[in-house]
């Protein structure tokens, strides 16, 4: 065979199989026997062995998978990956509608219920209609790339297949969630069981380690599958104007929908719908733990539009926790990182909602009171939200503990041995004193170490508590004054892991001051409260100095947040703490110091296509710029931008006399 034929004959296949992999795995529509299919399969790969040349990205035999050399580099999502908000009731849920109307006055909503698959959220990304990449949700900005493993996935097409006439668009984000079927992960843990190899806890638990492994062939053994289930980006492609039009289009391209979804013009069937959800999960073949509810149309989507971390346009129900009952064998008392004790209860393995439970928090002492709970009493547990474990309430007390006083706080320190101090009547939380005790030391640096912190990628569990064993590191400091003979003397560590963590250590002190100070742990401060602070104050010198007042006039700090602030920034330890990092060359600003104000005060609205950047894109440069960007056109806008094929706010725009700007005009702008 010339290579003319053989690259025709390529394409043949490729295509036939490509459509053979749609049908079966996403339409449930097979047309050939599985002989067939690895007869084609076969065919396939012996001639782009022949011709390899002729091999391409979106050809089927790039399933089989390949071995990854390095860690799976990080990406930035184009669009933010919201995480949804849950409510746990039907009354919750009817107030989340309550929201929706009052956001939407006048309007009619159309609903859309879909189950929610507990997987793994992931982004595909296809240009003109090749798959290019794909990543994890990681933070909802970045996540992870893991495109040769979810290249293995068959129920996510290598090329979609044209829908109708039109063609395909020039860039497709979509947003699943990669899971893997009951049946699936009994064999493989079967298997595992076998071989002597450790037992994944759960599907989602399998799923998660299956595409995050380093060898994508192993990752193809998985028999993984995706659900498609969000809309991320169209370019160069015709609008959806509804989320219904965007799953059914997206069928149409061979990508795979839950067919249980469904569509709701009034909010009473939702309700049914989530009920009904519930009444089936158990015989689902996939694990579900709640509902998802989203506003069917995309501009009221845009118009509610979302708050720093979820869309307010959707919501998550979710079902009632799994319980089971067991009997607790000891209670001990964990040091977290900020030094609060909490008791945990050891218990008796059980079954629980698929998951054998062995552990379960008591929350504080006060709670260890109010259920009165004893070691060999019979407990009810549940996993809430299906995944903590938590003592719910003691359903039968061993006869020799009836005239015994519940567990109660230790004098002293169980990690150190130091004293216990409860700093507030009305804070429930003891605290350890000491604040070089090892196992708050130990939590801290992991957390400091942690993606959402300095990120630094290699600083375990193992790498931390070896560490501290040889008196490497007594506080967040030390980490950057280690030395590459010091990780040498660790177990497992050679020149090129030890090279390796370095340099994510290096790395980690570009970071911005938002995430060092969430690194450090400032008691209840969290995550945003640290960007919140970081972007008020920009630098470390002027949040050490910053007071009570200053703090209160902020909107997302409250008192305990500020107090906490203020008490934490006086403390001598934590000068020295601060000094010692920024000798060190830490970053200690926020970038938002380099940020410009030239439309400070100024609203933006953005319509249409435009050329060169997508309108999330044109939106951060407008926020770079100290400029708010809007869902709707009013009198009090400044700016409409209006691309290619705008829609009704061009109108409105018009109508209104708000000023309007062509992409270029923008661009000029900006400059």
């Amino acid at each position: 065979m010339n290579k003319s034929d053989a690259k025709k004959e390529i394409q043949r296949l490729a295509h036939e199989i490509e459509e053979h992999n749609i049908r079966y795995y996403n339409l449930n529509q097979p047309v050939i026997s599985d002989e067939e299919y690895d007869r084609l399969i076969k065919r396939l790969i012996e001639l782009e062995e022949q011709f390899p040349e002729l091999k391409d990205r979106s050809s089927p035999s790039q399933r089989v998978g390949t071995k990854v050399e390095a860690v799976f580099p990080t990406i930035k999502h184009l669009v933010k990956m919201y995480s949804l908000d849950n409510t746990y009731s039907l009354e919750e849920l009817q107030e989340w509608e309550k929201r929706v109307r009052k956001g939407l006055p006048g309007q009619n909503v159309e609903y859309v219920v879909e189950s929610k698959i507990d997987g793994v959220s992931v982004s595909l990304i296809y240009e003109d209609g090749i798959f290019v990449r794909g990543a994890t949700r990681g933070d909802g900005i970045v996540g992870e790339d893991i495109t040769y493993n979810l290249r293995t996935v068959r129920s996510i097409p290598l090329k979609l297949r044209p829908h109708g006439k039109k063609p395909l668009p020039k860039l497709l984000e979509v947003r699943g969630e990669v899971y893997m079927n009951h049946e699936d992960f009994e064999v493989m843990n079967r298997q595992r069981k076998e071989q002597g190899q450790e037992l994944f806890v759960n599907p989602r638990n399998a799923t998660s380690g299956s595409v995050k492994l380093l060898d994508s062939r192993i990752t193809a053994q998985r028999n993984l599958k995706c659900f498609i289930h969000s809309f991320g980006i169209l370019e160069g492609g015709e609008p959806f104007a509804t989320h219904w039009e965007f799953l059914q289009a997206v069928k149409a391209y061979g990508l795979r929908i839950n067919e249980g979804n469904f569509l709701f013009e009034n909010f009473e069937d939702v309700i049914g719908s989530c009920q009904k959800f519930q009444e089936k999960r158990a015989s689902l073949p996939y694990d579900v733990d709640g509902v998802v509810i989203k506003v069917n149309s995309l501009s009221q989507q845009q118009r509610l539009g979302a708050t720093l971390k979820s869309p307010r346009w959707a919501v998550a129900y979710k079902f009632p926790a799994y319980q089971a009952t067991t009997v607790i064998d000891d209670i001990v008392v964990q040091v977290g990182r900020t030094g609060v004790l909490t008791p945990v209860a050891n218990l008796r393995p059980v079954a629980c909602g698929g998951v054998t439970i062995s552990r379960a928090t008591l929350h504080n002492f006060d709670e260890v009171r109010r259920l009165g709970v004893h070691v060999a009493d019979k407990v009810l547990i549940e996993r809430a939200g299906d995944v903590i474990p938590k003592v719910v309430k003691v359903v039968e007390v061993n006869p020799k503990n009836r005239n015994v006083e519940p567990f109660d706080v230790p004098r002293k320190c169980p990690e150190c041995g130091e004293g216990i101090t409860k700093e507030k009547t009305e804070d429930v939380a003891y605290r350890c004193t000491n604040p070089l005790c090892p196992k708050q030391l130990e939590r801290g640096l992991l957390h400091f170490a942690s993606r959402g912190a300095m990120d630094i990628q290699g600083l375990g569990q193992v790498v931390v508590v070896q560490l501290l064993e040889k008196n490497f590191i007594k506080d967040f400091a030390d980490i950057y004054y280690l030395k590459k003979e010091q990780f040498l003397e660790l177990e497992l560590f050679k020149e090129k892991k030890a090279v390796n963590l370095l340099k994510a250590i290096e790395e980690s002190k570009r970071q911005p001051l938002s995430k060092l100070l969430f690194g450090v742990g400032i008691p209840n401060i969290g995550e945003k409260a640290a960007y919140v602070l970081a972007q008020r104050f920009e630098t470390m010198d002027r949040l050490k100095e910053v007071t009570l007042d200053e703090l209160l006039t902020i909107h997302e700090v409250g008192e305990v947040m500020a107090d906490s602030v203020v008490r934490f920034f006086k403390q001598p330890s934590t000068r020295k703490l601060l000094s010692k990092l920024e000798k060190s060359g830490v970053n200690m600003k926020e970038s938002v110091a380099t940020r410009g104000q030239k439309f400070s005060g100024k609203k933006f609205v953005f319509t249409g296509e435009l050329p060169d950047l997508t309108r999330e894109q044109a939106g951060e440069l407008v926020k770079e710029q100290g400029g708010d960007v809007i869902s709707s056109v009013s009198k009090s806008t400044d700016f409409v931008v209006a691309g290619e094929n705008p829609g009704s706010k061009y109108t409105k725009a018009m109508t209104l006399g708000v000023k309007i700007l062509t992409p270029q005009e923008f661009k000029e702008m900006i400059r």
